[in-house]
């Protein structure tokens, strides 16, 4: 038996053969994006500029920062800006903003993380039904829309003019993006894991920490630096709920110490920087987790 070899039809050989369908085919598929790689450097060019200004500008001395040129380097670098800067009580200022983060963002986190795994195992409460509505209407109201309300309760309370007075507010305003966030992400581990962990005898307190707690831990990771960054960054409860210098925290005193400083530029922008320092320090230890969490978020 002859087997007759098959040939695809003269006009697709053809067309296939023509160097210009190869060209035009490549093209379509390898053209760069040249309008988002334009935006992407404007926006790079934004961001990094002022920051590079700022940087630079806290290097430089009072009397030098009027005769040189703003984007040059110091010729004279020195450190006398961030020696007046810590002189100024900064250290007390930083301890008070580390305390009122991390006594904000442990509780909540903790809380929060507890709710939401509350809401979705605890299948068709009415109760977690109610407390999860509840914690949704807490998204739509703003924080300045109640700060005389908790300015009367942290007086009631007499709590005004303490640490204290600012971390319970902070609570109770990251609770609820933070369930809303660690519920979507326990609401997607598979239910077959639970139920064979309960097969085997665990509990739902063992559940919690040992299953739930390791598969969404890059969502606890960006929920703790959102809330954090969100805290450590806060001034209007610091503004209305403290009053004495030495429970002021780093926004609060920046701002104080901008009134006080504000003909010695390069002094004012030493202090943001050291302001700033340990939030970048805290994206830079977390900053995988804190990627892996957005793109998870972002994917659903």
């Amino acid at each position: 038996m002859t087997t007759v070899p098959t040939r695809a039809p003269e006009h697709l050989e053809t067309a296939r053969a023509d160097p210009r369908h190869r060209r035009v085919t490549s093209r379509g598929k390898e053209r760069p994006n040249y309008l988002a790689g334009l935006t992407s450097v404007l926006w790079l060019v934004i961001v990094v500029v002022p920051i590079y200004w700022i940087v630079i500008t806290s290097f430089k001395s009072q009397s030098r920062y009027y005769l040189e040129n703003p984007f040059a380097l110091p010729s004279e670098p020195t450190l006398a800006n961030y020696r007046l800067v810590i002189e100024s009580d900064f250290v007390q200022y930083f301890v008070n903003s580390v305390i009122v983060t991390i006594g904000a963002v442990v509780p909540a986190v903790a809380v929060s993380f507890m709710a939401a795994y509350a809401i979705v195992r605890g299948g068709r409460s009415r109760l977690l039904r109610w407390t999860n509505s509840l914690f949704l209407m807490g998204l739509a109201i703003p924080l300045q829309a109640t700060i005389i309300p908790v300015y009367l309760i942290i007086i009631q309370l007499g709590l005004y003019d303490s640490l204290m007075a600012m971390i319970l507010p902070s609570i109770a305003f990251a609770i609820p993006l933070s369930v809303l966030v660690l519920s979507n992400f326990i609401r997607d581990v598979p239910k077959e894991l639970f139920e064979s962990m309960r097969i085997d005898g665990a509990t739902e307190r063992a559940m919690l920490w040992r299953l739930a707690f390791p598969l969404v831990r890059p969502a606890v990771v960006t929920v703790t630096i959102y809330n954090a960054l969100h805290i450590w960054n806060g001034f209007l409860l610091p503004l209305v709920l403290t009053q004495t210098p030495d429970k002021r925290v780093l926004p609060l005193a920046l701002w104080s110490f901008q009134e006080e400083y504000s003909i010695n530029v390069p002094a004012v922008l030493a202090s943001v920087v050291l302001t700033t320092l340990p939030i970048l320090i805290l994206y830079v230890v977390g900053r995988r987790q804190l990627l892996s969490g957005l793109t998870a978020g972002f994917s659903k």
